[in-house]
Order: C-alpha cells, then sequence, then structure tokens
C-alpha cells in the first residue's frame, strides 16, 4: 500500500461504521480472471464489503491441487488416505439437524475416507446419512505439508495471527464433503470476512447481504436453518420472508476461490464429491463490524440475564463469561487482541526491512509484502476501536487487573508510531 492508498482509505473507513440493511438488486459478483493490484482489491472488495470471485489461475500452483486429486480431477481417496490415516477429523452429519447445525462427531480420517467411498459406490446415499468432515485444523496439525499459500489479498489476517501467537487457535480449516453435504444458513464467526478454495468439485452458494437476515428468521427471532425449506412460506412462523429479497446464487468451480465479506449470511451445498480450504479472517477494514457484533452479543446475554442483576454483585463478569462460552471471545481477549496487532505493527515500523527476503518469519514477510503504510493503516483502525472501546460502559467496568496493559497508554504509543509514517 502507498501513501495516497493509505490517506484514501483512512478517509473511506470512518467509525462508527454499521452493517445497514442492503437489497440484493443492488449486488453482483464480480469475477477476477488474473492478478490485480492488491490496492484494487482493498478498495473494490475489503472497504465497500462486496463478494468477488477469483479464477482457478490463482490455486493452479498449489500442491494440494496436483496431491490431492486423481487424473481427472477427483479426490484421490487412497493419496489421502495415505496422507492422513488415523488422525482424528471432526465430522458432521449433514442428515440431522442439533440446534442451527449438524451434530459432529471426532472419527479417525481413515474411518470417513471408507464411508466416503461407500457413499460414492452406493450412489451417494447411505444409512449414515451425509457425512461431512468440515472445520479440520489441517494447516494447524501439517504445517510441513505446505498444502497451500494464502493469496496476498487475504494476507492482512489478523485472527489468524492473533491466535497463531498466543499458540491456542486457528480459523484455518479443510473440508471434505461428497456430492449433497452441505452447510446450514449462518454468518461466519465473529462477522469476519472468509474466503474459501475449491481443491476440486463444484459449491453452490447462497448469499445475502447484510441486514436480509433479519427477513429470515421466525416468530420467536430464531434464524433459518435452511432458507429453502418450505416451512418459511409459513407466515404465521416466517412473518417477514416475504420481505426478503433472492439471494445472490454463485456457482464455484474446481479451483476457484470466493471471497465471502463479513456479515453475509450464506448458505453453501456441495454439487459434487468436493474438498476446500476455508479461512476465516479479519483486518483493519472490518475491525468496526467485529467490535459492533460484540457489543450486540453482550447486549443479548444482558437482556437473557436481566433478571438477575439486582441480585448479584459480579453480574457484569458474568454477562462477559457468557458472552464468551457463546463467541469464543470476551472484551478482554479482544482488547488482548488489540494489543497483539498493535505490538507486531509497531515492531515491524520500527525494524521495517526493506524486502521480503529479509524477513525471519512468515509475518514478518507478510507485512514487508503489504508495506509500512498497511501496517499505519492497521494502527489507525486500532486506535480508532480503543477510542470506542474506552467510551464503553461495559469496557470501563472490566476489572483493571485483568488487562496486561493500560488502553491509553497504548492510545498515545499508537498516535506517535502513526505521525511517524504519514
Amino acid at each position: 500500500m502507498d501513501r495516497e492508498t493509505f490517506h484514501n482509505c483512512c478517509s473511506l473507513v470512518k467509525m462508527p461504521r454499521q452493517i445497514h440493511q442492503q437489497h440484493c438488486s443492488s449486488h453482483f459478483i464480480e469475477y477476477i480472471e488474473r492478478e490485480i493490484p492488491y490496492s484494487k482489491f482493498f478498495k473494490n472488495y475489503l472497504i465497500p464489503n462486496q463478494p468477488c470471485m477469483f479464477s482457478k489461475k490463482f490455486t493452479e500452483d498449489w500442491n494440494c491441487r496436483k496431491k490431492w486429486l486423481t487424473a481427472d480431477g477427483k479426490p484421490n481417496l487412497q493419496r489421502l488416505l495415505q496422507e492422513f490415516d488415523e488422525t482424528p477429523v471432526p465430522v458432521a452429519n449433514c442428515s440431522a439437524k442439533e440446534y442451527n447445525s449438524n451434530p459432529k462427531q471426532i472419527m479417525p480420517f481413515k474411518e470417513f475416507i471408507q464411508y466416503w467411498r461407500e457413499y460414492i459406490q452406493n450412489g451417494h446415499s447411505s444409512p449414515k446419512g451425509c457425512l461431512y468432515l468440515k472445520d479440520w485444523h489441517m494447516h494447524r496439525n501439517f504445517p510441513e505439508h505446505n498444502t497451500y499459500k494464502t493469496p496476498i489479498y487475504f494476507s492482512s489476517d489478523w485472527l489468524n495471527e492473533y491466535w497463531d501467537t498466543i499458540e491456542v487457535d486457528d480459523y484455518r480449516f479443510v473440508y471434505m464433503g461428497p456430492k449433497g453435504s452441505w452447510t446450514p444458513f449462518h454468518a461466519d464467526v465473529f462477522r469476519s470476512y472468509s474466503w474459501s478454495a475449491n481443491i476440486c468439485g463444484r459449491k453452490k452458494w447462497l448469499l445475502y447481504p447484510p441486514g436480509q437476515e433479519e427477513f429470515l428468521r421466525d416468530c420467536h427471532g430464531n434464524l433459518a436453518y435452511d432458507v429453502t425449506a418450505p416451512v418459511l412460506q409459513d407466515k404465521g412462523l416466517y412473518p417477514q420472508f416475504e420481505e426478503a429479497c433472492q439471494p445472490l446464487e454463485i456457482i464455484q468451480e474446481a479451483g476457484e476461490i470466493i471471497f465471502v465479506p463479513s456479515g453475509w449470511h450464506h448458505q453453501v451445498y456441495n454439487l459434487e464429491d468436493t474438498i476446500s480450504i476455508n479461512h476465516n479472517w479479519l483486518n483493519g477494514c472490518n475491525l468496526d463490524i467485529m467490535w459492533q457484533f460484540l457489543q450486540e452479543e453482550l447486549s443479548s446475554v444482558q437482556r437473557e440475564i436481566e433478571e438477575w442483576r439486582d441480585t448479584m454483585d459480579t453480574w457484569h463478569q458474568h454477562c462477559q463469561v457468557i458472552m464468551k462460552s457463546c463467541t469464543g471471545i470476551d472484551y478482554g481477549e479482544f482488547a488482548s487482541f488489540l494489543k497483539t496487532i498493535t505490538n507486531n505493527r509497531m515492531s515491524f515500523l520500527n525494524s521495517c526491512p526493506r524486502n521480503a527476503d529479509n524477513c525471519q518469519d512468515h509475518l514478518a514477510e507478510s507485512l514487508c509484502a503489504l508495506g509500512p503504510h498497511h501496517a499505519a493503516f492497521d494502527l489507525q483502525r486500532v486506535l480508532h476501536i480503543f477510542e470506542s472501546m474506552l467510551s464503553n460502559e461495559d469496557f470501563k467496568r472490566l476489572d483493571p487487573s485483568t488487562l496486561s496493559f493500560k488502553p491509553e497508554e497504548l492510545l498515545q504509543e499508537i498516535r506517535e508510531a502513526v505521525r511517524t509514517i504519514v
């Protein structure tokens, strides 16, 4: 990112930004045939929060597109079995419903492959139902495999940067599913972006822009499980369904990568035996959407247990605990997340190697490729969010001892760092 792009983007992304209700008719998905400058992706898709599809040219050099497939482009089940054998993997049953998702179990990889073979041989059916290997942290478990390389467009990835730093988790997944497997209607974790690359097979995506999901709730406020189900036609159960627009329906071919923006709810089908790689990610462009989401989640928890507010001295702390159990993060960890991102940008700006060849690790290489003005943009976005947090009453109620730093002092450090680069 150059200086001009930095200033333009800082003016485009303002606080506070809301996810307003959008109409499907104003949206379409653009197809990116060949490489474009990172700045163009940043300005045309990240900041305006618009979906797009990258051609198979962007994955043609990935090892998994060579090693995991047969000559006719199908999943090479034997090769996969040799690589992963007894590895425990999470497998969902698409034929069963548990709350608003599919129940999961852990099974050895070889057991899933055996099921998949039998499923194909039986005309894509099984008395066990339609099983779908999903949310498998293959990259974390087998980093040496060098299966794929994240395109630069998705490399400003704070979510995985933070969880890699604390060595607890990640949001990089492999999905393997037979024809007919699917994922129910949802939006991604923390309202993050996602990108999904088809290694083989085809997917159908139903995408709804932010706000449309409100028309897809039942009379109790619960989000629809399957937006194609006939029950949604029942006005008594889904009183606003007729107000929802038709979704963007997208067919993703083998090798293509789809970019799904923040807050876009979606439902996905595997039209063939399919393998895909998926990342959830966020950065300075959608950080405000995550912060808005966390505030809404906490408000929802507070409403649920409002009746105990006056009987518990630690009511506010309990709300944070419940929120973390539901969403995976609370205000304290969100602040730590921002501190980690800040530390990494400050360290990079202080050393600022001239090219990626001089970088010592993957994170430094990524920051170097994006450049110092991108790091300054990141810091400016963190600055805006911290300023909002410091005026938030629920954040003010946090026990200061739960934070390993003083937000006010960090704000001053960020201001000084940004001034030196702009």
